[in-house]
């Protein structure tokens, strides 16, 4: 294993202090427990944002802290779901007083401890609510799961209902928001390798030189299938088909274009990605109104890519072109 670390089991603190350094006008790191917030607090009287998880699918979360996304983001270690007392501290922490919203990727650990975190402020008269994201199609009841798994979606979550908890929506609004996003949106994801988890020191799975897995989740869990290495664009169309398909989106319908890499995966290489996405919504009738192309949500050094297709409305147009100011995402600031 080769990578810049020093203690494998300090990778987490010390990425977090590299952090903080590297942005301290958009974030303040917390450490014991461990959580980022936003260094400009949201005014009084408007809704909260939490999301997190294990660390290594940076930039999600703590990249997407900041003006018109999340109030805080909890790290767990590598792909390790934080406990509840730093989700509990982060709750307390950013509470303005109309509520916090958690934004949960559908993982077991992830699920509890959050759960967790909000019965214990709740005992203190902070309102929560909780919004999971389950948008991958690939597989359901996995491993790490009951039902369907949080994948890069996550991030569409957290920026459009981040637009509505700046403009001043109640809680009620901010979290139908979340849940119509979520229940509109569908991923899914292939690698051509695994990754490598620091404190491990070795590939997460095996794959072979001329294999892929199909439909893999964020920490490198199987898919539904393996198959030998083909073109770019045959991968390609066997995700769109997949994504396609489950909602159904249709003629006519309008969509956010989200592809993303996993860790590893060079940008030319996800832009012809790109390039067959908007071919296949062409030809199937459907509107691609944005389009997002980079790393947003990543598994280490996975190489891989998944593509998210997000069925909108004017109003979710309009909140995901509102302002956002953080250290993994900009618009319009």
């Amino acid at each position: 294993m080769k990578k810049l670390v020093n203690d494998v089991h300090e990778v987490v603190r010390e990425s977090l202090e590299g952090f903080q350094l590297a942005h301290p006008d958009l974030i303040d790191v917390h450490f014991d427990p461990d959580y980022i917030l936003r260094a400009q607090p949201k005014a009084e009287g408007k809704v909260a944002l939490i999301s997190g998880g294990g660390s290594g699918h940076e930039p999600l979360h703590g990249g997407f802290v900041g003006h018109g996304m999340l109030d805080a983001a909890v790290s767990g270690a590598v792909f390790t779901s934080p406990t509840p007392d730093p989700i509990e501290a982060a709750t307390r922490a950013v509470d303005r007083g109309a509520g916090v919203l958690y934004i949960v990727k559908n993982y077991t650990g992830d699920v509890l401890n959050f759960e967790t975190a909000a019965e214990l402020c709740e005992m203190d008269d902070i309102e929560v609510r909780t919004v999971i994201v389950n948008d991958d199609v690939a597989v359901e009841d996995s491993l790490y799961t009951a039902g369907r798994r949080g994948v890069a979606g996550t991030m569409l979550v957290e920026k459009i209902a981040g637009g509505a908890a700046e403009r001043g929506d109640n809680l009620d609004e901010v979290t139908r928001i979340a849940n119509e996003v979520n229940d509109n949106m569908r991923s899914m994801g292939l690698a051509l390798g695994p990754c490598t988890v620091p404190h491990a020191g070795k590939p997460s799975f095996d794959l072979g030189d001329t294999e892929v897995e199909m439909g893999i989740g964020i920490h490198g869990e199987p898919g539904y299938r393996r198959t030998e290495m083909k073109p770019a664009d045959e991968l390609t169309a066997e995700l769109y088909e997949k994504v396609r398909a489950d909602l159904p989106f249709a003629q006519g319908d309008r969509v956010i274009v989200l592809v993303n890499g996993m860790g590893a995966t060079p940008i030319s290489e996800l832009y012809i990605v790109n390039r067959k996405v908007h071919e296949l919504l062409k030809a199937d009738g459907i509107i691609a109104e944005r389009t997002l192309v980079g790393d947003y949500v990543t598994s280490l050094d996975m190489p891989g890519a998944s593509l998210t297709l997000l069925r909108v409305n004017d109003e979710m147009l309009e909140l995901f072109d509102a302002p956002a100011l953080t250290a993994g995402y900009r618009e319009g600031m």
